[in-house]
């Protein structure tokens, strides 16, 4: 039905049948996919922004690490062992923090929360590939292999 005064009503084809609602729904569609990139492109930085912060706590705790393996007085190095895996885990809820805004993360939460379960020196590739990632931005580094943990100790999943 169409009422006067309408741009219809002077021009009967201003308005094809139903274009308004096309055009409407499209321009709809647009601005929520525009805005979900935008949220998710937000969450991903915080998530970054954490993990760097993680792998601050991770690269001083791999510096204390090799100190306390070249350092040759027992008391010290089991101090900076300690101070090694404090660190470590003060690192461990940024992660966790960032793996729950961006699941790229999670690997470095999951090795992160080993650190109560395995050495440090098992965890020491997978923490400094994972940190390298972060430091490029997330971005996958071409070359390198994936990194992954050693299999838990304990009976094989065959036996």
């Amino acid at each position: 039905m169409t009422v006067p005064g309408s741009a219809r009503w002077v021009f009967p084809r201003a308005d094809p049948p139903g274009l308004r609602r096309v055009l409407a729904a499209c321009a709809a569609v647009g601005i929520s996919l525009g805005l979900g990139v935008g949220v998710a492109g937000c969450a991903n930085g915080a998530a970054l922004g954490l993990v760097r912060q993680a792998c601050q706590h991770v690269k001083l705790s791999l510096a204390l690490y090799a100190a306390a393996e070249r350092e040759t007085d027992a008391k010290v190095a089991a101090e900076d062992r300690a101070r090694a895996v404090s660190q470590l885990q003060t690192a461990s809820p940024l992660a966790a923090e960032a793996a729950g805004e961006a699941p790229q993360w999670q690997a470095l939460m999951a090795t992160l929360a080993e650190n109560s379960r395995l050495p440090e020196s098992d965890l020491v590739p997978a923490l400094q590939q994972q940190c390298l990632v972060a430091q490029t931005g997330g971005n996958p580094i071409p070359g390198v292999p994936n990194t992954t943990l050693p299999a838990p100790p304990g009976p094989t999943a065959g036996g």
